[in-house]
């Protein structure tokens, strides 16, 4: 969705509102996917000294493979947004919204912006999820019947066991 922030600058008379629904599943997300729409709402209103106040609300869900155990994961978030934003500031090179140099405000971008920093880098099905098991790589909350004592030694351990037995008292 294109807003064109210059020329609401000069004839905003009228406050302007914008239901979203945005799909971003063909976007670059980093390593998550849009669950379906991402819906929200996009506001401006011209105040007393000719400032556009901007005002984006948005909720939005995704899913990924949880990182400890490769189950589907999901995260939703709901995050709002205000800016204030005078003719001037579309000159300026500090401004940090997505305006072309027509003054056009990419709405979908600056949604991708603002979510992309709020979603977690890593999801995870469950706070307390155990992984997946060394010895066969079946989820442990599936229970795996391979997790003796013994096999829950991870690889790296079992290789220096022979160490231990060089050590040991016994060994003398």
């Amino acid at each position: 969705m294109q807003f064109d922030l210059k020329q609401f600058l000069r004839t905003g008379r009228v406050p302007y509102t914008a239901a979203l629904e945005s799909d971003f599943s063909g976007w670059d997300w980093p390593g998550y996917e849009p669950a379906g729409p991402f819906t929200g709402e996009f506001r401006a209103v011209l105040d007393e000294n000719g400032k556009a106040q901007l005002h984006l609300s948005v909720n939005a869900e995704v899913t990924a493979p949880c990182a400890r155990c490769l189950e589907p994961a999901s995260c939703s978030q709901s995050i709002e947004r205000d800016w204030s934003v005078g003719p001037a500031d579309l000159e300026s090179d500090e401004l940090e919204l997505p305006i072309s140099e027509k003054g056009v405000l990419d709405i979908d971008e600056l949604i991708f912006q603002e979510l992309v920093l709020e979603f977690p880098t890593v999801l995870l099905c469950s706070a307390d999820c155990q992984g997946l098991c060394p010895v066969c790589g079946q989820p442990k909350a599936a229970g795996c019947s391979c997790c003796t004592a013994e096999a829950k030694m991870p690889a790296a351990n079992k290789g220096l066991a022979i160490l231990k037995e060089l050590l040991s008292e016994d060994s003398h």
